[in-house]
């Protein structure tokens, strides 16, 4: 009887660290979500910074006053 008391005992031990490893992922996981998110936007406005620096030249038609 004492033997497998030890292997129920060891399985719950191995569920409750794959619980703790399952939410340390997914707390990462939410983390990188939200910084790709973060960095999503910063390329579309500097995209839009490059493109209002662009008229000016577009609106010459690309001619180089020498």
């Amino acid at each position: 009887m004492f033997w497998p008391m030890i292997a129920v005992a060891l399985g719950f031990l191995g569920l409750a660290v794959l619980g703790v490893l399952a939410v340390r992922v997914f707390v990462e996981v939410r983390r990188l979500a939200r910084q790709v998110g973060e960095t999503s936007q910063r390329i579309q406005r500097a995209a839009e910074d490059l493109e209002r620096a662009a008229m000016p030249l577009a609106a010459r038609g690309g001619r180089v006053k020498g």
